[in-house]
């Protein structure tokens, strides 16, 4: 199989790291390579901030041994228009758009270079986990015109995991136009999930009898798939709004 395959199949979520030291020569290759990224018209509408205090790691990156918070931020083109004094108002849905796809890019495509180099990650949303405000406070992040959109946990697992979660193809992969499932489509996807030594999907059956459900299903949609809490989302939005991202 092509190294570069095998890089991307071997990728896995980690939240449990050793405390080996990522190299500052391999960070920045890390670093280097997510700026190589495809980027709308050449702008790389984000920032990548660099996290190395322990506190921070251990709260908001699983305890990895670096992190990197990425957001989507036009505050580099905002200034560079202002001292050149041209015009230039990112202040949109469209362009909220183009930045969170040029970051997401970025640090699909950092967890790929760290994972050739054999250095472990793991995605998170625990920025938006916590208040919004104390992150903009904690990272010092401008309060228009840029949003946190995710964070890298990055470092060395202290162990392989046992197994190595599955994917879905069905109801994935569309060729030429999109189709709603069948009731086949959802039958075989059941099967899948409730098959997991074989699979890897779901998860073991002892696991789901011992909180009570028979089986993932069950628990995605009685337990983990829960409302929302309200003044959690009011927060977002309203981040959102105050950043002009969101304001017509």
């Amino acid at each position: 199989m092509n190294e570069t395959i095998k890089t991307i199949e071997s990728l896995r979520s980690i939240r449990d790291f050793s405390d080996k030291e990522i190299t500052k020569d391999d960070l920045e290759v890390i670093l280097d390579s997510a700026i190589r990224a495809a980027n709308a018209s050449s702008r790389q509408d984000y920032s990548m901030i660099v996290v190395e205090d322990e506190e921070i790691l251990s709260k908001l990156f699983y305890g990895a041994n670096k992190g990197i918070l990425f957001c989507i931020d036009f505050t580099r083109l905002v200034d560079t228009a202002k001292e050149l004094k041209y015009e230039y108002n990112p202040g949109n849905v469209w362009d909220y758009f183009c930045g969170s796809t040029d970051a997401i890019l970025a640090a699909q495509t950092a967890a790929i270079a760290a994972k050739a180099l054999g250095i472990d990650s793991i995605f998170t949303n625990s920025i938006h986990r916590a208040e919004l405000p104390k992150i903009y406070e904690l990272f010092d992040l401008p309060k228009e015109y840029c949003f946190p959109l995710l964070a890298l946990g990055l470092g060395y697992a202290k162990s392989d995991p046992s197994f190595r979660k599955g994917r879905l193809k069905t109801g994935v992969i569309h060729y030429h136009k999109h189709k709603r499932m069948t009731s086949e489509d959802i039958a075989d996807i059941v099967k899948q999930y409730d098959d997991f030594e074989n699979t890897g999907l779901g998860g073991p059956a002892d696991k789901f009898a011992e909180i009570g459900v028979k089986d993932y299903f069950e628990f995605f949609y009685t337990k983990w798939s829960r409302p929302r809490n309200p003044d959690k989302l009011k927060e977002i939005y309203k981040t959102l709004t105050d950043t002009k991202f969101f304001k017509f």
